[in-house]
C-alpha cells in the first residue's frame, strides 16, 4: 500500500515506477490529493460565479433592488454544481481535473469504460462518505481493490492512469548517450 500511495512522487523520478502502476488500484492519499484539487476548483468556480451574478445585479439595478437569496437556494445550486462538476467528466473521460493532474482515473469494477450512468450514481453517491462520518471510505485503506462505499453502490474503482508511453520515451531518451554524431546530409 506505500508504494502506491507514492507513485505520485515516485513517478517523477522514475517513470519506470509510474509505468509498473498503471492500471493498479489507486491509494488513499493519491485520491484525497485529487479531491482537495477538486474541492478548491468546485469552491472558487462556485464563489466566482456567485460574485460575478450579484455584480450584475447590482449593475444592472444600480443598487437600488437589494436581494437576499436564501440559503436553501445557495446549498442547492451548490450541490448542483458539485454533481455536475464531478457526475460529466467521468461519463466523459473517468477523470476530474484533480483525479488527470495525480493519473487517476474511474472505471467500472471490472476494468471497463465508466457509463454515464455510472458516473451519475457514483456523484451522487460520494457524500454518503462525509455522511457515515468517514466511515464510507474505509475501504480505500483496508480493501484489496481500494472501494470506497460510493465506488461499491457504483460499481466503479479507481486506478493509476496517465500516459506510460511517453513516460517511457521520456526516460529512454534521459538514457541515451550525451555525446551523438550529427549525420551528414547529402
Amino acid at each position: 500500500m506505500e508504494r502506491a500511495d507514492t507513485l505520485s512522487s515516485t513517478a517523477a523520478a522514475d517513470p519506470q515506477a509510474a509505468i509498473n502502476q498503471q492500471g493498479h488500484y489507486a491509494g488513499a492519499v493519491t485520491r484525497l490529493a485529487a479531491f482537495v484539487i477538486d474541492q478548491a476548483i468546485i469552491g472558487l468556480v462556485y464563489s466566482l460565479t456567485w460574485a460575478l451574478v450579484t455584480f450584475t445585479w447590482n449593475l444592472v439595478t444600480s443598487g437600488r433592488v437589494e436581494v437576499e437569496i436564501p440559503p436553501l437556494v445557495l446549498g442547492a445550486s451548490y450541490a448542483l454544481w458539485w454533481w455536475l462538476y464531478f457526475a460529466y467528466p467521468w461519463a466523459v473521460s473517468g477523470k476530474s481535473f484533480g483525479m488527470a493532474v495525480m493519473g487517476i482515473m474511474v472505471v467500472r469494477a471490472d476494468g471497463s469504460e465508466l457509463r454515464g450512468r455510472d458516473a451519475a450514481v457514483r456523484a451522487l453517491t460520494l457524500p454518503l462518505g462525509f455522511l457515515t462520518l468517514g466511515l464510507g471510505f474505509i475501504g480505500i485503506v483496508v480493501g484489496k481493490q481500494r472501494r470506497a462505499l460510493h465506488d461499491r453502490i457504483a460499481g466503479t474503482c479507481v486506478i493509476y492512469f496517465w500516459d506510460a508511453q511517453a513516460a517511457r520515451l521520456r526516460f529512454l531518451a534521459k538514457q541515451a548517450p550525451a555525446e551523438s554524431t550529427p549525420v551528414a546530409h547529402e
